[in-house]
């Protein structure tokens, strides 16, 4: 009778414990879809920060990986070999990797407003129409920096071949370096810079004469009959199709939990700067000056796509290469 009780309580414990691991219950943690993501080193990387941290720590994101890359031309082939599941990059880019590979890219949210400025050194620049006559030193050929200006001067009356010159540089250190080196016995006649934030606080930082003269996105909008048509958009958050469809839960955390850094770099901006250069992105200093211009943003859903849909419209009249040719489809768009 003995043995029989015995080998009831080992078939009856046994049972439990399956039942446990089938279940989840216990203190088992909750298991995690790993996801690999990439952002810019700049705004987009910026925005993140709290979620990194999270991510470093105990906590629900711990399968989450992130990578800073310094360059665009980094994080592509990563997107479409499968290595990073979702990605910061720029706007008009997402819509060009969507026609490249027939659809398998989508947009979860726009990231990054507006965050180029045009810098003077002496002052003289407080219209889109002081530009006539100008050198600008710019870096960004064939992005979103050459796209905005073009739209920008052409708008305003202003042939960028005729009227002024623009000389491309590979970096925007360049841009800084040939601005404060640029002599010029009119002052009126001085040369200006492109530039994005936050290297405009870096520059500044080194070379307390230079100023920013004119905010893009202001004059962007200008030009725009509404606020959801044709916004000037830097960046947005991409995922791969496969994955999102493969991964809806886990990236419905993702988004929740990115948008809340967002809202956490935008409201603590000292606390967030810290977190900044723990990063590596910029120095605390620079980011604490910069977070104010940035316009990090977390939009999603039906206003994303206002938003986008007349920004990558506005790019297509001008440029229809710079989109892949043709507007995206609905599909383009990501809704939860």
């Amino acid at each position: 009778m003995k043995r029989d009780i015995k080998r009831y309580n080992a078939i009856f414990w046994g049972l439990v414990i399956l039942l446990f691991s089938i279940t989840g219950c216990g203190n088992k943690k909750e298991e995690m879809t790993g996801i690999n993501i990439t952002a810019l080193k700049g705004p987009t990387a910026m925005g993140m920060v709290k979620l990194m941290k999270e991510s470093e720590e105990d906590s629900p994101n711990d399968s989450w990986q992130f990578t800073i890359a310094a360059s665009v031309d980094e994080v592509t082939p990563k997107l479409l070999q499968g290595e990073t599941d979702i990605a910061a990059i720029p706007a008009n880019l997402a819509s060009v990797l969507y026609h490249n590979t027939e659809g398998q890219i989508q947009v979860l949210a726009i990231n990054t407003l507006g965050v180029l400025y045009i810098v003077d050194m002496d002052g003289s620049v407080r219209s889109a129409e002081d530009l006539r006559g100008r050198t600008i030193y710019a870096s960004g050929k064939g992005a979103t920096p050459e796209f905005a200006l073009e739209y920008i001067l052409s708008a305003n009356g202003i042939d960028s071949e005729k009227d002024l010159t623009v000389e491309w540089k590979s970096e925007h250190s360049e841009c800084v370096s040939a601005l404060a080196g640029f002599s010029s016995e009119d002052s009126g006649n001085g040369a200006v810079a492109l530039l994005p934030q936050p290297f405009v606080a870096a520059a500044q930082a080194k070379n307390e004469n230079i100023r920013i003269a004119l905010d893009l996105t202001q004059e962007w909008d200008k030009l725009q009959e509404s606020a959801d048509q044709g916004a000037m958009i830097t960046g947005v958050i991409v995922g791969r199709k496969e994955f999102i469809e493969e991964n809806p839960e886990a990236v419905k955390k993702f988004m929740d939990a990115y948008k809340e850094s967002v809202e956490y770099v935008n409201q603590h901006v000292e606390e967030a700067s810290a977190l900044i250069e723990e990063y590596n992105i910029v120095s605390a200093a620079v980011a604490e000056k910069a977070l104010p211009y940035c316009n990090i943003v977390f939009i999603e859903g039906e206003e994303m796509k206002n938003k986008l849909s007349g920004y990558l419209n506005v790019l297509a009249e001008q440029n229809p290469k710079s989109i892949g040719g043709k507007i995206p489809e609905d599909e383009f768009y990501y809704f939860r």
